[in-house]
């Protein structure tokens, strides 16, 4: 893969989790964590996503080391807790297509320049300490770095609780396919700056 491997202890202290913020480690995944990876992702489209596997959407679910670890400009990050994997985040090399997303959105985010960041879930359990805004940081950096991306852009189903307001706390709203007539697929679309080389590291939020 194109640019650095990650590899930092993340997270921040919780006395009321029962986990604290010691002992989340996030890194690049290697073939050693696909299993896990592929186990929080598809608990994530089975529970949160309610919409079970679907091979045309979720075939990089089944083989993550296809679609993230052999590109180069694409990237798969995991994180760690006591010897499971808990969250993971990827970026892919191409943007949304049409159909089923708006033309518009599509001809606005081309595959090739476009960065889009993908499987961002963390188990619920883990949640709350900061694991999903570290994830988007480093795989913006990572976007970043490979070159030759132009636009950071994600998609996300608000039905997921908690999944809308965080990505309207992060980036900026392009498409919200529900004011569309018959309401589209219910996403809302969304870009994120990309983050400038040498930029100092934002502490853990």
């Amino acid at each position: 893969m194109t640019g650095t491997t990650v590899d930092r202890t993340v997270g921040r202290a919780d006395a009321g989790s029962g986990h604290g913020g010691a002992g989340y480690a996030l890194r690049t995944a290697t073939a050693d964590d696909l299993g896990g990876a592929r186990a929080v992702m598809l608990d994530t489209v089975y529970r949160d996503l309610k919409s079970g596997y679907v091979p045309r959407w979720h075939a990089d679910i089944i083989d993550p080391e296809t679609a993230y670890l052999r590109p180069e400009r694409c990237t798969l990050l995991v994180v760690e807790h006591l010897g499971e994997i808990v969250a993971t985040g990827a970026v892919r090399d191409r943007g949304p297509q049409a159909p089923p997303n708006p033309q518009w959105v599509a001809d606005r985010f081309p595959s090739g320049t476009t960065a889009q960041l993908c499987r961002i879930y963390v188990r619920p359990e883990h949640r709350r300490h900061g694991l999903a805004r570290q994830l988007v940081r480093e795989l913006g950096g990572f976007a970043a770095r490979a070159g030759g991306y132009t636009a950071l852009y994600l998609h996300t189903d608000p039905a997921v609780p908690g999944a809308e307001p965080f990505w309207r706390s992060l980036a900026r709203e392009v498409c919200d396919e529900r004011t569309l007539p018959g309401g589209g697929q219910g996403i809302v679309h969304f870009e994120l700056p990309m983050p400038l080389l040498g930029a100092a590291r934002t502490p853990a939020q």
